[in-house]
C-alpha cells in the first residue's frame, strides 16, 4: 500500500492539537514535498529524514513522495514531526507494518544518523495522547517528563531502528516506568519566614494574602525586608494539586524551562527586573511564547521597585490580574495562556527611598514624590487587594540573632486550613470569587455594611475596591475559622488599603 497515516502533535501555546501525517507514494520523478502550512524547520526535515532513513539501512523510496500535515490551516513548527514523517515514508513503502500505527502518536527530532533528539512541549502532548488512549513514542531523554502523571503510556526510544523493530515485534519495547519520583517537603527548599526580624504586621498581611490568593503591595524605605518577605511567600503556600502541578509543568515544558520531578508541586516563584518589556511580562513574539505571568501560573510573580517599570509595561497586567488568562492575537490564530497569579509588588515611598524619614535624608520635592507614585495607575492599584507600609526596623531589634516569630511551617498549616475551608465552601479561593459569589459567601451585618460604606466614602475607593475588601475580610475570617465575617475582620481588611489612602490624601 502506498498510503500511510500516522498521528503526532503540534504545539500552539500550551495546547497540543492532533496532527495526522498522511504519506503518499506515487509514480513520477523522485521528490519529497511537505504540505500543510509547514514552517522552515519542518520543510528542512526532508533532508534530516532522508539521511536518517539511509543511515538506518532502510531504502529511501525513489518515487514522488507527498506528505500532508493535517489540518492544513494549523501552523506547524520545529523538528518534532521528523519521527512521524520518517515512519510514514517507511510504512507507505512497505518497510514497516501498518496495522499497529493507529495505536501510537510519534514525537521526536531525528539526527542524520537516525538517533532521536529531545524536543520541547512533550508534556501537553502526553496529556492529550493519554486522553485519546494512545501510546506516545518519544525520545528517551523526554520520557521522564512525558510520564510525569500516573496514567501516562510512554514508549521511549533512542534510535529510529528501535521503534521500527518494536513495530515488527522484534523485540517489543517496554513502556517507561519511573520509580524514582519522590516528593520533597516544601520547607526544605524555601527560605523560612522566621528569618525576618520584626515586621509582624507585614507577616500578617503576607499570611492573609497566602490564605486567599490575594495580590499584595508593600511600600517602605530600602532595607526594611520587602524582598525578603516576598521571597518567603512560597514557603507558606500549600503545595499544588496534581492537576495544577501538571499545568505548571506543561507551561515549563513548552517554554524550555528546567523542572525537577522531586519538587514539581511547589508553587512557582518568578521575579522580573524592571527593564522587562511587555512581551517578556505577558508573552508574545511571532510565534507566541509564555511570558512571566504565565510562567508564574498558580504561583507568585514578584515585581520589585514597581514604579521603575515602564508605565505601558505595567498596564498590560490589568487583563491577566482580572481574568486569570492572557490572550495573544496573531493574524492567523489566537493563543490563550493561563495566568492565575499572586502579584507581589514592592516600592519605595519616593525616588530616594526615604520620604517621611525623621532624619531629613529625603530631598525629594512633593511634586517629585507624587510623580513617582503616579507611575502606578489607579486601575492597576485598584486590582491589588492588600496595600501596606513596611516601616524601618528599630536598631535594637536588628542586633538580635535569634529567630523572630513563627516559622513558615506553622503559618503554612493555618493557610492550608483556610484554603481547605474555602474549597469546601465555594470550590475556589477567595480572590477568585465573582460578585455573585461575594453576595453569597461574604455576608456582613447592617452595622458592618455602614462601616464599610463610610470607609469607601472617606478613602474614595471604587466599586472594585469595595468587593476586594470583602474578599480580604473573608480570608481573615477563614484564618480565624469563623463562619461569618465579624467587625474585627472587616476593620482589619479596611486597614490593609493603607497605600491607597495615602495616595489620595497626597492629592
Amino acid at each position: 500500500m502506498s498510503l500511510a497515516i500516522l498521528f503526532t502533535r503540534a504545539q500552539v501555546g500550551i495546547d497540543a492539537p492532533l496532527v495526522a501525517v498522511e504519506t503518499h507514494l506515487s509514480n513520477g520523478l523522485p521528490s519529497l514535498n511537505i504540505v500543510g502550512l509547514p514552517e522552515t524547520a519542518v520543510k528542512e526535515s526532508k533532508d534530516r529524514v532522508r539521511s536518517a532513513i539511509i543511515n538506518s539501512r532502510f531504502e529511501f523510496p525513489a518515487r514522488r513522495i507527498t506528505i500532508n500535515l493535517a489540518p492544513a490551516d494549523l501552523p506547524k513548527g520545529g523538528g518534532r514531526f521528523d519521527l512521524a514523517i520518517a515512519l510514514g515514508i517507511l510504512a507507505a513503502s512497505g518497510q514497516i507494518p501498518l496495522d499497529e500505527l493507529q495505536r501510537y502518536e510519534f514525537l521526536g527530532e531525528l539526527a542524520l544518523s537516525g538517533e532521536l533528539r529531545e524536543v520541547k512541549g512533550i508534556l501537553p502532548a502526553a496529556i492529550e495522547s493519554n486522553h485519546e488512549d494512545r501510546t506516545l513514542v518519544v525520545p528517551y531523554n523526554n520520557a521522564a517528563e512525558a510520564a510525569l502523571f500516573d496514567t501516562a503510556k510512554v514508549l521511549p526510544v533512542k534510535h529510529l531502528l528501535d521503534i521500527c523493530q518494536h513495530l515488527h515485534k522484534q523485540p517489543i519495547l517496554p513502556l517507561y516506568q519511573d520509580t524514582s519520583k519522590t516528593e520533597q517537603p516544601i520547607d526544605l527548599t524555601c527560605p523560612d519566614l522566621a528569618d525576618i526580624a520584626g515586621q509582624q504586621r507585614a507577616k500578617r498581611a503576607l499570611e492573609i494574602a497566602a490564605a486567599g490568593g490575594h495580590n499584595l503591595l508593600m511600600c517602605g524605605p530600602p532595607g526594611t525586608g520587602k524582598t525578603m518577605l516576598a521571597t518567603r511567600l512560597p514557603s507558606i503556600l500549600p503545595e499544588l494539586s496534581e492537576t495544577q502541578a501538571l499545568q505548571v509543568a506543561a507551561i515549563k515544558s513548552v517554554s524550555n524551562q528546567s523542572w525537577q520531578a522531586e519538587n514539581w508541586k511547589i508553587p512557582p516563584f518568578r521575579s522580573s527586573h524592571h527593564t522587562a518589556s511587555s512581551i517578556a511580562l505577558v508573552g508574545g513574539g511571532n510565534v507566541p511564547r509564555p511570558g512571566e505571568v504565565t510562567l508564574a501560573h498558580y504561583g507568585v510573580l514578584f515585581l520589585d521597585e514597581i514604579p521603575e517599570f515602564q508605565k505601558h509595561v505595567l498596564e498590560v497586567l490589568r487583563e491577566p490580574l482580572e481574568s486569570g488568562h492572557i490572550t495573544i492575537s496573531r493574524a492567523q490564530y489566537q493563543v490563550v495562556f493561563p495566568s492565575q497569579i499572586q502579584l507581589i509588588a514592592a516600592l519605595n515611598p519616593c525616588p530616594c527611598g526615604y520620604h517621611g524619614d525623621t532624619s531629613g535624608r529625603c530631598r525629594c520635592s512633593a511634586e517629585k514624590v507624587q510623580r513617582y507614585k503616579e507611575k502606578i495607575s489607579g486601575p492597576l492599584l485598584d486590582r491589588i487587594d492588600i496595600q501596606i507600609e513596611v516601616p524601618p526596623l528599630p536598631t535594637d531589634l536588628l542586633l538580635k540573632n535569634a529567630k523572630q516569630g513563627e516559622n513558615s511551617y506553622t503559618v503554612r498549616q493555618r493557610v492550608k486550613n483556610a484554603r481547605k475551608t474555602q474549597l469546601c465552601r465555594q470550590q475556589k479561593m477567595n480572590a477568585e470569587l465573582s460578585n455573585g459569589d461575594i453576595k453569597q459567601h461574604c455576608v456582613i451585618s447592617t452595622g458592618d455594611r455602614k462601616l464599610l460604606e463610610r470607609a469607601i466614602d472617606t478613602l474614595q475607593l471604587s466599586a472594585r475596591a469595595y468587593f476586594r475588601i470583602l474578599k480580604v475580610a473573608r480570608s481573615i475570617a477563614d484564618l480565624a475559622q469563623s463562619e461569618s465575617i465579624q467587625t474585627t475582620h472587616l476593620s482589619e481588611a479596611i486597614g490593609l488599603r493603607k497605600l491607597g489612602r495615602q495616595q489620595r490624601t497626597n492629592r
